[in-house]
């Protein structure tokens, strides 16, 4: 049975925490699994379910500032971070705490910003897990169709203006563009996008709108260092990215690019009829992409 719990950081934030451990037998292994921008953990309990009957203890958490994590600014539906690095830090010793406490081999899986932060976690040698998987990661912003430096100056112009913590979109996931239809954007299953309003109705704190101006500034800023060629090149483990390449929530192209540096990386690509949640799509894409892992784990924790 899942249990709910809080977990406090090294500096006294309380994370909330969900564990689903394997009752009977020897676990296959642990997977820690980390969602994605505004996300809260209850998204993807299906997702936890499959890797649990697949004999994985799973075990989540809410990022700090998110789902039932607290708010890190003044409106609780503006999703405001100071720096990504605290993300880094707070999963860092997530991690640690999780290892010893888990039977391995120990997996990290992150989708959209968590995969960001997961990437860079392991980029910056903070984490050594046995394997890692990248769903959409958000290795770069997509920015409304200007530059990358334009659309970084415009956040930053607009944190000194006094705007850090004020919303920088509208109700659409899409920053720096006008608002357009959400469920496009992240799967086209009618249903699972439904399931997310269920669960604003059970518990309407774990609804987050759009991110503050500083989370903007800060989500190029920490792209900017996921672009350390040498860090990318040398990293020794093994890793699953899922993307698709009609994603127009992250870029697709930085993806690609990251993928070529990685040595031990390989790619699950999706095409039209895939939008951002890959692991929320509908049946046919989610089925492909859960077998996809469920092989790449199979294959690269037998080789320990």
């Amino acid at each position: 049975m899942a249990e709910e719990s809080f977990w406090t950081t090294p500096d006294d934030w309380d994370l909330r925490r969900i564990d689903w451990n394997q009752q009977n037998g020897k676990p296959k292994g642990s997977v820690l699994f980390m969602t994605g921008r505004a996300d809260f953990y209850e998204k993807y309990l299906e997702t936890f379910h499959d890797f649990h009957r697949e004999g994985w203890n799973v075990t989540s958490a809410d990022w700090r500032g998110q789902g039932r994590s607290g708010r890190c600014g003044p409106h609780p539906h503006v999703g405001h971070i100071k720096d990504f690095a605290i993300w880094v830090d707070d999963l860092t010793a997530l991690f640690a705490d999780w290892q010893q406490s888990h039977p391995g081999p120990h997996v990290v899986i992150g989708h959209s910003m968590g995969g960001h932060i997961v990437l860079r976690t392991l980029a910056e040698q903070r984490i050594h897990p046995d394997a890692s998987i990248l769903s959409a990661p958000m290795l770069a912003p997509v920015g409304g169709g200007m530059p990358e430096w334009t659309a970084h100056l415009i956040a930053r112009i607009m944190c000194g203006m006094g705007r850090a913590k004020r919303r920088a979109w509208k109700v659409s996931e899409k920053p720096l563009e006008p608002e357009v239809l959400r469920q496009g954007l992240l799967t086209h299953d009618v249903e699972r996008y439904s399931d997310e309003f269920f669960w604003f109705s059970e518990r309407p704190d774990l609804r987050l709108g759009p991110a503050s101006w500083r989370w903007v500034e800060r989500a190029y800023g920490s792209t900017k260092k996921l672009r350390n060629r040498k860090n990318l090149e040398y990293m020794d483990i093994p890793m699953l990215v899922l993307a698709t390449e009609t994603d127009e929530l992250v870029d697709h192209p930085t993806i690609m690019r990251a993928v070529h540096l990685l040595p031990h990386a390989r790619l699950k690509l999706f095409g039209q009829e895939c939008a951002h949640e890959i692991y929320r799509e509908c049946d046919a894409v989610r089925d492909e992409a859960l077998k996809s892992s469920f092989q790449f784990l199979d294959e690269v924790l037998t080789k320990r």
